[in-house]
């Protein structure tokens, strides 16, 4: 039963890597079910406390992850208008695939400053705010992943 769940631990983690970089997928969750599925095997035991900090920092980075653009476009120089509009884009852009995820912060960030500035180069700003924003939650996801990768590797040898 153990090999079992090493396989599927890995195989969650594995998945939740892809799923850092791939829209349709949580990533950092899944790992985190890999986690817990090593922990329920008798070859690895982790702290509570490892359990419970690494399970905080899955919920803040999923937090994060769409709070981030947003940040991105208030600090290109973005108003409420450019902020909302990227807020507008991510929810949009959840249903419009992963070129969507990709540009709808993006989009409606430009979108959002431009209805208030009419200052295109003022709003592509914004919108690149956005982007990098998306881009840093993208590398965050990934980084949380690959730890949990080597913390389960370095916990079974």
């Amino acid at each position: 039963m153990d090999i079992l769940l090493i396989i599927f631990a890995f195989l969650c983690i594995l998945i939740g890597l892809a799923g850092s970089v791939l829209p349709a997928l949580p990533g950092p969750p899944l790992s985190y079910v890999g986690m817990l599925l090593l922990h329920f095997t008798d070859k690895v035991q982790f702290s509570v406390t490892q359990l419970v900090v690494w399970a905080v920092l899955v919920i803040i980075i999923q937090i994060l992850d769409f709070v981030i653009p947003s940040i991105g476009t208030k600090k290109f120089g973005g108003s409420s208008y450019g902020v909302w509009g990227c807020n507008i884009g991510v929810i949009v852009g959840l249903f419009a695939g992963p070129l969507g995820i990709i540009l709808g912060p993006f989009l409606g960030a430009v979108i959002g400053e431009f209805i208030k500035t009419n200052d295109f180069n003022l709003s592509l700003k914004a919108g690149f705010g956005a982007f990098l924003g998306f881009i840093s939650g993208t590398i965050i996801k990934i980084a949380i992943v690959v730890y949990f990768l080597f913390a389960a590797i370095f916990a079974l040898v």
